[in-house]
């Protein structure tokens, strides 16, 4: 096969992406983006997909939750494919490329190989996984879990939503239907994996590079906390005498922060990013307040050694202050090598390309996280403008997209093989 810089159409690319922005829940236009799983928009979007994957003449497979598989068949069928893909889903007020380039990215770079006479002896699939964002059911990437045999189907089947819906109860009014069981991929369905990407830091930009080859992805533990003290009036209830559980939690927060700067790893991060007080009235003592835990490391004794370390902080507070704690692991997932193929294929293809480019981590964690458990897995990253995602000036530009789709189909071009 070829490896001459194939040509991207990056106009109908970035049109495509405008497209699927505009199909949103969020009260502002775009780029500001609002798209949850199983809701009436993401079927919308879905739909949208689907009809320029046929347009394509791509082969389009639903799974039993919406894992949506769009395949070019190679030569040998029979051989395990090579996938490529990422998610559509955005948070509230999120961003035009947060996913969405990894799967029209994937689905570009399918059309110039096929524009250019490739033929692959193994087929190239794209791959749009559900819920890569936990917006809904609090917990993130429930498509590549399930696939990858990282979440059992009847746990999966029991999550609620802020409504009390189950997973499984929602999912089919949505549409999906047939056994949550049927999900899970065997071992030998992919060759390889690799996910394009926004980088969502300042990394690449900063050295003006413009390829990013990921070498690992950090991989989060979330946690829950609960602060139970003593509320009261606010006038009437003197210092000494008070159990705030707000105070409490102001201390813990900055003991996790300080933890984590004293870590040994310097890719260790840890957040607090949800507080809920209880009652929130401005004359009453705190006596109930919530919060939760994102931390993160590629090393994953280390994350979770700190993570222990943080448990004993924060139970020492709560003694001194006299409240009461109760905490709650949502999940603790290992952190992912990219594999040393997918490495050297996309570095390969940097070189023909001509493109400056840097190995690195992804502190944050994606769908490849457990595609790497059932399949050789890597990681192309492209700039994005401040490092900011995930909010609507997200951006990246037409030329960086560009070469991170020629970049991807090359790499593709060559794992087909």
């Amino acid at each position: 096969m070829s490896l001459d810089p194939p040509p991207v159409n990056v106009e109908r690319v970035v049109n495509e992406l405008e497209q699927l922005a505009a199909i949103s829940d969020c009260p502002e236009p775009p780029p500001a983006v609002t798209r949850v799983v199983f809701t009436e928009t993401d079927l919308r979007a879905r739909a949208f997909l689907r009809g320029l994957y046929e347009q394509a003449g791509l082969t389009v497979r639903v799974d039993p939750i919406g894992n949506t598989f769009a395949r070019w068949e190679g030569s040998e069928p029979v051989l395990p494919a090579v996938g490529s893909g990422s998610h559509t889903d955005a948070i509230p007020h999120s961003g035009i490329y947060d996913g969405t380039v990894g799967v029209l990215g994937a689905l570009e770079a399918i059309r110039v190989l096929k524009q250019a006479g490739c033929r692959p002896r193994r087929s190239i699939e794209v791959v749009m996984f559900t819920s890569e964002e936990p917006t809904r059911f609090g917990m993130g990437c429930t498509g590549s879990r399930l696939m990858s045999g990282a979440i059992t189907p009847d746990a999966l089947a029991d999550m609620r939503d802020s409504d009390g819906d189950t997973y499984d109860t929602v999912r089919q009014q949505a549409g999906f239907s047939g056994s949550l069981a049927d999900v899970a991929l065997p071992g030998d369905y992919y060759h390889a994996f690799v996910e394009l990407h926004i980088e969502q830091g300042p990394e690449l930009e900063a050295a003006s590079l413009d390829i990013g080859v990921v070498t690992a992805i950090a991989a989060p533990a979330a946690f829950e906390f609960a602060i139970i003290g003593e509320g009261g009036h606010a006038g009437a209830v003197l210092m000494p005498s008070r159990r705030d559980a707000l105070n409490a939690a102001a201390e813990m927060t900055l003991a996790i922060e300080r933890l984590a700067k004293e870590s040994r790893s310097p890719d260790l991060v840890a957040t607090v990013g949800r507080l809920d007080v209880h009652p929130g009235a401005v004359n009453s003592i705190p006596s109930r307040v919530a919060f939760s835990l994102d931390i993160r490391d590629i090393d994953g004794q280390n994350r979770d050694a700190v993570a222990a370390e943080i448990q004993e902080a924060l139970a020492a507070i709560a003694d001194r202050r006299g409240v009461q704690l109760e905490s709650r692991e949502l999940n603790a997932d290992p952190p992912a090598q990219a594999a040393d193929s997918l490495i050297a294929a996309a570095e390969s293809a940097v070189a023909v390309l001509g493109l400056k480019h840097q190995r690195m981590i992804s502190r944050a964690y994606h769908d490849s996280l457990f595609m790497a458990r059932i399949a050789p897995t890597g990681m192309i990253f492209i700039p994005c403008r401040g490092g900011v995602s995930h909010r609507p000036d997200e951006f990246s530009t037409p030329e960086q997209i560009s070469a991170g789709v020629q970049t991807l189909a090359l790499t593709l071009a060559q794992l087909a093989e």
